[in-house]
């Protein structure tokens, strides 16, 4: 282990085309960081490659887990693993470009001023213009209910964030109850719910990205019917999402 104490981490599912080039882009930066991979034993060798990178980065680790378990429960891992390891900064990315690593200066930046940093795909107009109708209907609605049911004015369905990890107590991450791409909202709304502080960041999605969306559309409907739990979740048991 390096004495580095941010981490950049990055799940992975099937992206042998995207994994070295993300990679190597993070480490471009120049940032002071150590990076975290974990794959769900993608078929398509992704894995593999991943083993081929650590072995020529010492500041880069690996987990490789059995199966494919969900978006969230990677997330989990991926900030349980933060908390061991003791590192002080958390950044989580998708690794198809998506997310474009440039950013993450300005989330380090921000993070003197909250403990939760957001890349937001609201602030600028036009930013989902590259998506195609469905995607972004969905991711639309999706904000809409956050802001109205759950008077949570952020964009809650981005895996791009940064967690100030000395200021986070670890155990509200073990309210969160979703293993899937709810797991997004409810974080961050239970985050939300523990007046953790929180800023967003315009983020512009690129105009291509490599490979495809891994979210399918029973992924994006289960997500949409979370909030609705999670706004009955708050009305009738507010307490189960508050760490004591």
């Amino acid at each position: 282990m390096t004495s580095n104490k941010i981490l950049i981490f990055i799940p992975t599912y099937n992206e042998a085309e995207n994994v070295e080039r993300i990679h190597r882009e993070v480490i471009g930066l120049g940032i002071e960081a150590d990076i975290l991979l974990l794959d769900d034993n993608s078929p398509d060798g992704t894995g593999e490659i991943i083993d081929r990178i650590i072995e020529k980065n010492s500041n880069t680790f690996a987990i490789h887990r059995e199966g494919k378990l969900g978006i969230g429960s990677a997330h989990k891992d991926g900030i349980k693993y933060a908390y061991e390891k003791d590192y002080e900064l958390l950044v989580t990315m998708d690794c198809d470009f998506t997310h474009s690593p440039s950013y993450i200066l300005e989330f380090i930046k921000l993070s003197e001023r909250a403990n939760i940093v957001l890349g937001s795909r609201y602030m600028q107009k036009d930013s989902l213009a590259t998506w195609n109708m469905f995607r972004k209907s969905l991711t639309h609605l999706g904000h809409f209910l956050t802001v109205n049911l759950l008077r949570m004015p952020y964009d809650a369905s981005g895996a791009f964030r940064l967690y100030k990890l000395k200021a986070i107590q670890e155990g509200i991450f073990s309210l969160i109850l979703s293993n899937g791409y709810s797991f997004f909202f409810e974080s961050l709304f239970i985050l939300h719910c523990n007046k953790i502080s929180i800023v967003e960041f315009p983020i512009e999605l690129p105009s291509r990205t490599y490979g495809s969306s891994k979210m399918t559309f029973k992924d994006a409907w289960t997500s949409v019917q979370f909030l609705g739990k999670l706004f009955v979740r708050k009305l009738f048991n507010f307490k189960s999402l508050i760490w004591k």
